[in-house]
């Protein structure tokens, strides 16, 4: 059994533009289980576009609650109902997420009360288990275990880094975070470790499209790493390949890969990848077959 990552929605921050990539999530296929980790806008569509039949969701876990990270949350589960779901779905997130469901719930509650009585849908509100965790291990299941780090993201103090463990196969999401040695133990060996990226010479550019000046720079320059400093994080863990995630800026006409890769390359000389829409990237063999 192959294991594989795909990654859905590439970009940091939650606005989208035409053209341009879409807010973080990602896919990952690991020990026979399929597992969401974060759901920013898009995450729909792009599991439907990897193949992937919205009535086997069952594993889904959120680093924290910044929108673009949790924003189709809802819609996914409700979306995932509507065609068929009807098996339970486990949603993993930091405190704070099942205030996020129960609101989605009432939300929808009108919706959802008249398909139960009209299409003879089960009660969704009876297939999701929401799980609240903190640091250590969060779910260790049919060889499958899910151990979590926070990480440094101010001012969101609830911000986890996750780590997937199955049969020797190993996958590390670094969550949103400044530069955090730490997380260089927490990954240690791992076959991927998919950690946030920034390129200081985009960070100007994307103040002044976005607005909000100073402030919002001074939000980019305290909470998020560098591509470089991921690569020094990716050095230090020893793992086999980094993947940067979540391009802080992902859609500046004037950086393209070849600058993510030289920006990396001076703390990283290993297996590179660049996030992009639908990306697959094959982790090692999974010997659970």
């Amino acid at each position: 059994m192959r294991a594989r990552l795909v990654l859905l929605g590439s970009k940091g921050g939650p606005a989208i533009r035409p053209g341009g990539p879409w807010p973080t999530s990602s896919l990952l296929e690991i020990g026979g289980r399929t597992v969401v980790v974060d759901c920013g806008l898009g995450v729909t569509r792009g599991l439907t576009d990897a193949g992937v039949n919205l009535k086997a969701l069952e594993l889904v876990f959120i680093t924290h609650l910044h929108s673009d990270h949790v924003l189709e949350l809802g819609p996914l589960i409700h979306t995932a109902w509507t065609a068929g779901l009807a098996t339970a779905v486990s949603v993993f997130g930091p405190p704070g997420t099942a205030d996020y469901w129960h609101g989605f719930l009432q939300a929808m509650k009108f919706d959802i009360d008249i398909r139960i009585i009209d299409e003879g849908r089960p009660d969704l509100r009876q297939l999701v288990d929401i799980v609240e965790f903190g640091e250590g291990d969060v779910l260790v299941e049919g060889g499958l275990r899910v151990s979590a780090l926070r990480v440094d993201h101010p001012p969101v103090t609830d911000c986890f880094a996750l780590r997937f463990d199955h049969a020797g196969a190993s996958v590390v999401f670094s969550a949103d975070t400044a530069y955090f040695p730490p997380l260089a133990d927490f990954a240690a060996g791992a076959d991927i470790l998919v950690h946030e990226a920034m390129l200081a010479e985009g960070v100007d550019r994307l103040v002044a499209r976005t607005g909000n000046g100073a402030r919002l720079k001074e939000h980019l320059l305290a909470s998020h790493s560098f591509a470089g400093e991921a690569g020094m994080i990716a050095t230090a863990a020893g793992v086999g390949r980094l993947v940067l995630h979540h391009l802080i800026p992902a859609d500046d006409p004037l950086i393209g890969e070849a600058d993510w890769v030289a920006a990396t390359r001076k703390s990283w000389a290993g297996a590179l990848t660049i996030a992009s829409d639908g990306l697959v990237v094959e982790v090692a063999d999974d010997s659970s077959a």
